[in-house]
């Protein structure tokens, strides 16, 4: 499959045309809709009660955005995505919304991290990490990290627990959901990408 470096799979479906506003009119939609889709996973949450961070689908839309828009439009739609809980409307999870939320909650340092991960997730994503399942984990995983780190770290400050305790109640109890997000990320992708490709073979070079 003979793919130009740094094609994403919805340019490799959609490319680029000539036309610059046509161009900014697909990239838009596009972020506004994950940014909806982002909305919708927050509300397939559960709360543990022992720890105040819930789990949702949000980190495999992260990943999913980041690897299928690249890492510029991913980043924009989850920022995007905060930007329009600030502005009050209902998408974190629980329905919850507020600049007050996403500054002072707990899981708010989840939050902020989700931009960087699909940045993170999407740049490897647009050097091919995406083709296989192996190379689509290790695409992944970064995207994980982020998340946890900047998650863990932010509940260890607000709540001002310690970092272990942050460690025990923010990141253990949500691994095994996580590394399943993880594999159906790295199925996923290929996936779609060997898909499109017999949809769609991309041209071959002529001598």
């Amino acid at each position: 499959m003979a793919i130009a470096p740094g094609t994403t799979l919805i340019d490799y479906i959609s490319p680029s045309t000539s036309s610059r506003s046509k161009t900014l009119l697909k990239d838009g939609a596009l972020v506004v809709g994950t940014s909806l889709l982002m909305a919708l996973s927050a509300r397939a949450s559960i709360q543990l009660g022992f720890t105040p961070i819930p789990i949702t689908l949000q980190t495999l839309v992260v990943m999913l955005a980041g690897a299928t828009l690249g890492s510029r439009r991913g980043a924009l739609a989850m920022l995007l995505y905060l930007a329009e809980g600030a502005a009050g409307l209902p998408v974190f999870a629980g329905g919850l919304s507020g600049l007050f939320y996403l500054l002072l909650a707990p899981s708010a340092g989840y939050l902020w991290s989700y931009p960087i991960a699909a940045f993170v997730v999407g740049f490897l994503c647009e050097r091919g990490l995406d083709r296989s399942f192996l190379t689509s984990i290790l695409a992944m995983l970064p995207g994980t990290a982020i998340i946890y780190a900047f998650g863990v770290t932010w509940l260890a400050l607000i709540t001002h627990m310690s970092f272990g305790k942050a460690i025990v109640l923010g990141m253990l109890p949500f691994l095994p959901g996580d590394i399943t997000k993880i594999i159906v990320a790295a199925i996923l992708m290929p996936l779609a990408w060997l898909i499109v490709s017999l949809i769609k073979p991309a041209p071959r070079n002529r001598g």
